[in-house]
């Protein structure tokens, strides 16, 4: 028959899941490329004219 876990030791696993959770969440975040492999130029804002038809 399997002994009942203690609390202290349930509470440390469930820290230790939420901690290597957050650690694989900001690797997967920073795993992009860190430039880009060409300057972008900035592109001209269009305007639009209103056509009045409200």
């Amino acid at each position: 028959m399997l002994e009942r876990t203690s609390s202290t030791e349930r509470y440390t696993r469930g820290i230790a899941a939420a901690v290597i959770a957050v650690v694989a969440l900001v690797l997967a975040a920073n795993a992009g490329p860190a430039k880009a492999t060409e300057p972008q130029q900035a592109r001209p804002a269009t305007h639009f004219a209103d056509s009045g038809d409200r």
